[in-house]
């Protein structure tokens, strides 16, 4: 175990790997969100109100670009398992085409995802660029990664190509184009909602 603020957590399973079983209990029965890496639990922070803004902003375009079409936009609340990492953990969203397909131990978990979002905070931004990146990076379905920021205007696609994986920066005024789903939006319409802007 990870955080030291898991009350419910006995004080004996700390001094041991954790069984996803053991995991999945937690989470069935818990209000929070938690991730699994390796055996252990990690709590999941509260997000910021700008945060959650431009997570629920991007389902939103992502969701009417892709109506009609057999694709998924999945919220923060679905799980994501990578069995190649042993990680299990909530992307801000994820977009899956074609058949959902599901981890064997957690039917509740997503292992087939095209595209992940995480929009970047000043807790997460390290992993999101760093660990939780490289084990993104072993879901082979995984065609791009997008990281977005909250302190500017600025939306980094990182997209497969063969063994590589190759950056494109996108800043205000500019248009990006997640290739694996055919969508282009309008970088200054992801960060403008029915509230006004999100970043000036």
């Amino acid at each position: 175990w990870l955080d030291g603020q898991l009350d419910s957590v006995p004080t004996d399973a700390a001094k041991r790997r954790v069984s996803y079983a053991e995991y999945l209990a937690l989470e069935r029965s818990g209000e929070r969100k938690h991730e699994y890496v390796a055996g252990t639990i990690v709590a999941m922070a509260g997000g910021t109100i700008e945060h959650g803004r431009l997570a629920s902003r991007l389902t939103a375009l992502l969701s009417v670009a892709l109506e009609g079409r057999p694709c998924a936009v999945l919220p923060a609340d679905v799980r994501l398992r990578i069995r190649q990492a042993d990680r299990s953990t909530y992307p801000d969203l994820h977009v899956v085409c074609g058949q959902v397909e599901r981890d064997p131990d957690d039917e509740d978990a997503v292992v087939n995802p095209v595209v992940i979002v995480e929009v970047l905070s000043d807790s997460t931004a390290e992993s999101d660029r760093g660990d939780k990146f490289a084990d993104y990076r072993r879901l082979r379905s995984l065609k791009e990664y997008v990281l977005v920021s909250q302190r500017e205007r600025r939306v980094d696609v990182y997209r497969r190509d063969g063994r590589r994986w190759v950056l494109d920066e996108h800043g205000r005024g500019e248009e990006l184009r997640l290739e694996s789903i055919d969508v282009s939006l309008a970088v200054d319409r992801v960060y403008v909602d029915g509230l006004g802007a999100i970043v000036e």
